[in-house]
C-alpha cells in the first residue's frame, strides 16, 4: 500500500491534505477499483467501514491475493470536515458558494479525463476537489461512492443499465434495497457513468460491461458502530472477490429479496403542514395504502389539529428523516413501490438536493 495525498490551495489560506491509500494488483487485466466515503462530510458509516476494510485488504496484499489496482480516499471531504456552525457539522453544502459537495461534476467524455486538471489552480477550493476526485475515479473499472441517509435501510444507487448484473452487489452487501436511477444528473456517481457513455466506450453495447458505479447509502448517520463496519467491510471484500480484484471464494452471500424499484416509483412522503413528527412506522416496513405512517402536531395541546399522514401506494419504506420538527413541504420518508410517482423530481439520480 501507497499512501499519498491530495494537495487543494484554500481560497483564504492554507491547504487542504486528502489522503489518498493506493493498492497495486498483481494482474493487469483484473478491474480496476475507486472507493471514496463523507462526500457528505457528516455521513461517516462509510469511513467506519473503510477502516474495517483496508486493514483486510493490506492483508490480502500480503498474501498475494489481490489481484486488481485499488484506490481509497477514506474520508475525502475536509472542505467539508472544516465547516461548523454553531457547534453543528455543515458538511453537506460548501458555506460559501451553498453548492451542494455531491453535484456539479463535469460531465466529460472519458477520454478528456486529463482535461479535468486543465488550469485547476485558478478554480476554487470546492471545485478543485471536486475534479481531482472524478479524475482518480475514471482511472477505474468499479466505483463506490460511500453515503449514508438520514435513517434507513442499506441500499444502493445505480443506473438502470447496471441491473440486474449488480445483483453480485446486492448479495455481497446484504443491501435491503436497490433504487434505478435513469442517467443525466451531475452527482459524482452520475458523472462516472457520463464519461463511460458519453465517448468512445459509450459506442459500445456493452459499455458497461464489467463496469459499476454507483452510491452506497450505508443506512443512517448514527449507525457508525463497530458490528455495523465490520459487516460492511466483509460486503466490500466479498463483491471485490466476485468481481475478480481479490482472489478466493467471497466470504459472504445474502440472498437478495428487496425491493428494486426506478426513481419515478419512489413515493416522496412530504410533511403538508410544519410541526412535531410522531412516526408510526420506520424504515423497513412494509404499508399498504392508507396506512398510517406518521402524525405532525401542528399546535400542541389541541389533537383536532393534528395532521395525519397515510401511505398512497403499497409498498416499503426506504429512508425515513432523522429531524423531528418539520417545515412544511420537507420530506419525511421514501417509499419503495409498483406505483408511479406523482411527486416531481430532478434529472438522472436526484431524488432531493
Amino acid at each position: 500500500m501507497q499512501t499519498s495525498e491530495i494537495v487543494i490551495a484554500d481560497d483564504v489560506a492554507g491547504e487542504w491534505r486528502v489522503p489518498v491509500l493506493t493498492f497495486k494488483g498483481s494482474d493487469p487485466k483484473a478491474p480496476r477499483v475507486y472507493i471514496q466515503a463523507a462526500l457528505h462530510a457528516g455521513e461517516l458509516p462509510g469511513v467506519a467501514a473503510l477502516h474495517a476494510f483496508i486493514p483486510a485488504l493490506r492483508a490480502a496484499e500480503g498474501e498475494g491475493r489481490l489481484l486488481g489496482d485499488i484506490v481509497i480516499v477514506p474520508k475525502c471531504n475536509p472542505i467539508g470536515a472544516g465547516q461548523w456552525l454553531h457547534g453543528e457539522l455543515q458538511g453537506r453544502f460548501e458555506i460559501a458558494s451553498r453548492a451542494n459537495f455531491n453535484r456539479d461534476y463535469p460531465l466529460i467524455a472519458l477520454e478528456a479525463r486529463e482535461t479535468l486538471l486543465d488550469g485547476i489552480e485558478a478554480l476554487s477550493a470546492a471545485d478543485q476537489l471536486k475534479r481531482r476526485l472524478l479524475h482518480l475515479a475514471l482511472g477505474a473499472d468499479l466505483v463506490l461512492d460511500l453515503h449514508c441517509d438520514d435513517e434507513s435501510q442499506l441500499y444502493a444507487y445505480l443506473e438502470a443499465a447496471f441491473w440486474p448484473e449488480a445483483l453480485d452487489l446486492a448479495e455481497s452487501f446484504g443491501l435491503d434495497a436497490v433504487l434505478l436511477s435513469d442517467g443525466g444528473s451531475t452527482a459524482f456517481e452520475e458523472a462516472v457513468t457520463h464519461a463511460w457513455k458519453a465517448g468512445d466506450l459509450g459506442a459500445r453495447a456493452a459499455w458497461h460491461d464489467g463496469r459499476i458505479s454507483l452510491t452506497m447509502e450505508f443506512r443512517g448517520l448514527r449507525d457508525v458502530r463497530p458490528d455495523l463496519a465490520a459487516h460492511d467491510a466483509e460486503g466490500l471484500m466479498a463483491f471485490l472477490q466476485r468481481r475478480g480484484v481479490v482472489s478466493g471464494e467471497p466470504i459472504r452471500r445474502e440472498a437478495f429479496s428487496g425491493p428494486v424499484a426506478g426513481l419515478d416509483y419512489v413515493q416522496m412522503i412530504d410533511a403538508p403542514k410544519a410541526g412535531t413528527v410522531l412516526f408510526e412506522k420506520t424504515f423497513g416496513d412494509q404499508v399498504r395504502a392508507g396506512d398510517h405512517l406518521a402524525t405532525i402536531i401542528t399546535t400542541p395541546g389541541f389533537p383536532e389539529n393534528d395532521v395525519a399522514i397515510l401511505a398512497p401506494v403499497d409498498g416499503a419504506i426506504v429512508t425515513r428523516v432523522a429531524a423531528r420538527f418539520v417545515r412544511r413541504g420537507d420530506n419525511l420518508m421514501k417509499i419503495a413501490s409498483t406505483a408511479l410517482s406523482n411527486k416531481p423530481r430532478k434529472p438522472g439520480g436526484a431524488l432531493e438536493d
